[in-house]
């Protein structure tokens, strides 16, 4: 597995950061209709949780809570999966990307974790997991340059690539991924890892030809 670490910054501030990851090879396509089956209930489901309810989901308050600690206003860049489930409680659905990144998004939702899947042959050496520095951009998948200081980002020999709230263009999983390097992004301590991980190895066995998994739980 590709070495990963967590940066001192990020643990003082936030203790119970933990990283849950996932690494192996897929095959990207288009959903199938068993997995649209399930994805659509989930959104079904979440559609009737009202909007002031939509982000006081357990694992969605330690996100919004860590970037408090982290100097970062949670109300003005709210983590990907508080984003998806205020879209849903909003009845506006989501789109369907591709089987890789759906089943990372039908994941998030339904755990209230943020997720971020990634080309592992676009990283580039060791990932550190940080508190990004002042004056920190990238150019965000779908938005324009997006400014991520303070946030929780994973860097390569590159730069920063990925954060809770929204990844870069630069290892986004695209029809040529081949490998891939999946993370939940915990801070509380990396509750339910030990089943979370095994269930996302399952739908991408069943949904997306997985295979060759490796995994690792990072405090």
């Amino acid at each position: 597995m590709r070495s990963v670490t967590i940066g001192t910054e990020l643990k003082t501030r936030c203790p119970d950061a933990v990283l849950g990851i996932l690494q192996g090879k897929i095959s990207v396509r288009p959903d199938d209709e068993a997995f649209l089956t399930l994805f659509n209930e989930k959104i079904e489901e979440l559609s009737h949780v009202e909007l002031s309810k939509a982000n006081k989901r357990e694992y969605i308050q330690s996100t919004r809570k860590a970037y408090k600690a982290l100097g970062k206003e949670p109300n003005r860049y709210r983590s990907s999966a508080e984003a998806m489930c205020r879209r849903i409680s909003k009845e506006r659905g989501l789109y369907y990307i591709n089987n890789i990144v759906d089943i990372v998004n039908y994941l998030s939702i339904l755990t209230g974790y943020s997720m971020g899947i990634y080309d592992l042959k676009k990283i580039e050496g060791n990932i550190m997991w940080e508190r990004a520095p002042e004056g920190t951009v990238y150019q965000g998948i779908g938005k324009d340059v997006l400014n991520i200081e303070y946030l929780p980002a994973l860097f390569d020999d590159k730069g920063a690539f990925g954060n809770p709230t929204s990844d870069s263009t630069r290892t986004m999983v695209t029809n040529a991924t081949e490998e891939f390097l999946l993370f939940f992004y915990t801070f509380n301590g990396g509750e339910e890892m030990d089943k979370l991980l095994p269930l996302a190895k399952e739908l991408l066995e069943t949904y997306a030809d997985g295979k060759d998994f490796e995994v690792s739980i990072l405090s």
